[in-house]
């Protein structure tokens, strides 16, 4: 099994040069983190290939798709969170060399996917406080129970996944999963093109934004049973005894390990998630067209933020690993090198995105209203993304190390402090005082990368200190 620890001594073999030791960590880093971008990507083309085609159907069906995936986001990526603890925790036990003790994480995890997957159906099936929050109209409120009532249907195996994601990803196995989310992906375009707009020959009605949920449920069901023949055939997962007893029996002291740092992740995640979903739903009360131009760039933020998200799972995989090993000056060099890697990244990426943004908004909708609301929203996007980088893999590493509460402190006073609290107060001018220009969602989003600015100092200032801790 040596093999699956990259390039074990590579950090050390060049301790001569620190240009030498940025490079041999990018090349650790990079094996790692670009089969993660394709998959997030091909997980994120689900969300933009339905806001294309609901932006094609009807204005009031991507309204109901902007609150519907605000809902979602709100209650999965939460949950997603606290199941994402898999992934250091294995990780750890992966580089000390506990293959068996690492496999049983997968088990632990199931078992607490399964528990949150109820709370979870619950909350989409009766979704009225969030149509109360974005103010719904009736029409808009029943296309967001179609669409979330089929996406309580795909919950479990989302949640199953992000378990089998988080172990591929703490064994350096992130290609595996890379390959699932490209098939869901390949699965879900034609039955969500048939759903959304239907065949009135065959006497499919077209099902609109339900159509979505629907298309999406199938495609993460057979990616679920996918990774389960995978991870059943391959022999790179014997040593780790996954299946050698069926489901392992709930194990109290493993699951409250999972939920000790998973918690804190999960809040941290939601807290994040959150300050931004709300944001469609507030806006949402500003009218159909400022929630379609808001949920275009968002889209678009979202989907520049697989880069750093991957970057930040390798670097946070690689770190567990070190520590797990006893390497520890070579765990705090990858933190952050691969922080100072994210953010040049993401200033190249926002700048392009930027530049071009008037063709890219294009390619989303023809209606120039739409448009004319999207475009102003992209003027931050470019600090945005670099901000929005850097909390990113500061957390990810941080989370390596088994730390989880203060990042969480430190999101909830940046980002629904700053962020969500100054964006409402912006937004809809209650001082009386607020500048045309940042009425609106304008308002939201100036606010939403103040609040991201003081996340991302916080963290880096608190990550400097832990690791500094770390050396003594």
């Amino acid at each position: 099994m040596s093999r699956v620890l990259p390039a074990q001594g590579a950090g050390h073999a060049s301790a001569g040069s620190r240009f030498a030791r940025w490079q041999a960590d990018v090349r650790e880093l990079l094996p790692l983190a670009w089969p993660v971008v394709i998959g997030q990507l091909a997980m994120l083309a689900f969300n933009t290939m339905d806001t294309m085609m609901v932006a094609r159907h009807s204005q009031a069906d991507l309204a109901a798709f902007a609150v519907g995936a605000a809902a979602y986001i709100t209650v999965f990526i939460g949950f997603m969170g606290v199941l994402l603890s898999v992934a250091p925790l294995a990780g750890q036990l992966f580089g000390a060399g506990r293959m068996e003790a690492a496999g049983d994480q997968v088990h632990q995890g199931i078992w607490l996917a399964l528990a949150l997957s109820v709370l979870g159906c619950l909350l989409l099936t009766f979704p009225q406080p969030f149509l109360w929050l974005a103010k719904a109209t009736p029409e808009v409120a029943a296309k967001v129970r179609g669409y979330l009532l089929a996406l309580a249907c795909s919950l479990p195996a989302a949640l199953i996944f992000t378990v089998v994601r988080g172990f591929n990803t703490a064994v350096s196995r992130p290609k595996a999963v890379m390959l699932l989310q490209v098939g869901g992906l390949a699965l879900k375009l034609p039955v969500t093109a048939l759903l959304v707009f239907g065949v009135p020959s065959l006497g499919l009605a077209p099902l609109g934004v339900t159509g979505c949920g629907i298309g999406t449920a199938t495609a993460l069901w057979a990616q679920l049973l996918g990774a389960w023949w995978l991870m059943r055939r391959d022999p790179f997962y014997a040593p780790f005894q996954l299946w050698r007893r069926g489901l392992h029996a709930p194990h109290w002291p493993a699951l409250k390990a999972l939920l000790r740092l998973g918690v804190p992740m999960g809040a941290s995640i939601l807290v994040e998630v959150t300050a931004f979903s709300f944001m469609a739903l507030f806006i949402a009360r500003l009218g159909t067209v400022a929630v379609a131009g808001h949920q275009i760039a968002i889209n678009l933020v979202s989907m520049l933020f697989m880069v750093p998200l991957a970057l930040a799972n390798a670097t946070s995989t690689l770190v567990a690993q070190r520590i797990g090993a006893g390497d520890l000056p070579h765990a705090r060099r990858l933190g952050w090198h691969g922080l100072v890697l994210g953010m040049l990244l993401a200033a190249l990426l926002g700048g392009a995105v930027f530049i071009g943004r008037r063709a890219v908004v294009g390619l989303y909708t023809a209606d120039l209203a739409v448009v004319a609301a999207a475009l102003p929203l992209l003027a931050w996007l470019a600090l945005f993304h670099v901000v929005d980088a850097m909390q990113t893999i500061v957390a990810y590493t941080l989370r390596a190390w088994r730390i989880a509460t203060a990042p969480m402190v430190i999101y909830a006073c940046a980002l629904w402090g700053v962020g969500l609290g100054g964006g409402y107060a912006l937004a809809f001018n209650l001082s009386g005082t607020v500048p045309e220009s940042l009425q609106g969602a304008p308002g939201f989003w100036t606010a939403a990368f103040a609040g991201l600015t003081v996340a991302s100092l916080g963290l880096t200032g608190f990550m400097a200190l832990v690791l500094r801790r770390t050396a003594s």
